[in-house]
C-alpha cells in the first residue's frame, strides 16, 4: 500500500507542476524515478522514451503507466497513470469553465508566456539528456546526427514530413544493422 501511494504521490506531483505536455514531463520523470527514487536505470528510461513515443497515447502517461507496472505490477500502473493524468484533468477542467476571464489577468498572461519558454527547455533538457546516456558508438551517433539534419531541414524548409517516418527509418537501420552483425557473428562461430 506504501508503494501505491508513493507512486501516486510521485507522479501526482509530475503531473501537477508540469506545463507542456509529455516531452516536458520526460526530465522530471527521469529525475523522480532514476535519480531520486532509482526505480529504473538510465538505459531503462531512454528504453521507456522510445517505447512510450512508438506506441499510442501521451508520452508521459506510458511511461508513468511502465514505471507504476514495474514497481507494483497492474495495480501500480493504474496508480502512476491517475497520478499523472488526474491533475492535469482537473486543472484543465477547472481553467476551461473559466477560461476567458482567466486569460484576462495580466499578471496570468504574462506568466503562461513564460512558461512558454521553460517548456521549450525542458523538452531541450530530456533530449540533452537522452543524448547523454546514449550508446557512444558509430550507429546510434549516425542515427542522431541523420535525424536532426533531416528535422532541421523539414523545419527550416517547411515541409510536410511525419516524425513516425524518420522513427521507422531510424528503426529499420538499427534493426539492420542488429540482424547483419548477429550473421557475421555466426558465421565467425562456424568457421
Amino acid at each position: 500500500m506504501f508503494k501505491l501511494a508513493e507512486l501516486f504521490l510521485t507522479f501526482a506531483k509530475i503531473g501537477c507542476f508540469t506545463f507542456g505536455g509529455g516531452y516536458a514531463m520526460i526530465a522530471l520523470i527521469r529525475d523522480s524515478c532514476v535519480d531520486e527514487k532509482k526505480w529504473i536505470t538510465n538505459d531503462e528510461m531512454m528504453d521507456i522514451s522510445v517505447v512510450a513515443e512508438s506506441t499510442p497515447g501521451p508520452v508521459s502517461i506510458n511511461c508513468a503507466t511502465y514505471i507504476g507496472y514495474r514497481q507494483a505490477g497492474m495495480p501500480g500502473a493504474v496508480i502512476a497513470t491517475l497520478g499523472t493524468a488526474l491533475p492535469s484533468f482537473v486543472i484543465i477542467y477547472i481553467i476551461s469553465r473559466y477560461l476567458d476571464a482567466f486569460l484576462e489577468i495580466g499578471w496570468i498572461a504574462s506568466a503562461f508566456q513564460g512558461i512558454r519558454i521553460v517548456i521549450g527547455i525542458l523538452i531541450f533538457d530530456a533530449g540533452l539528456s537522452m543524448l547523454k546516456h546514449m550508446e557512444k558508438s558509430w550507429l546510434p551517433m549516425a542515427i542522431t546526427a541523420c535525424s536532426c539534419a533531416v528535422m532541421l531541414a523539414v523545419n527550416i524548409l517547411s515541409l510536410s514530413f511525419s516524425s513516425i517516418v524518420l522513427m521507422l527509418i531510424a528503426a529499420s537501420v538499427s534493426l539492420a544493422a542488429a540482424v547483419a552483425k548477429n550473421a557475421a557473428m555466426q558465421r565467425k562461430a562456424e568457421k
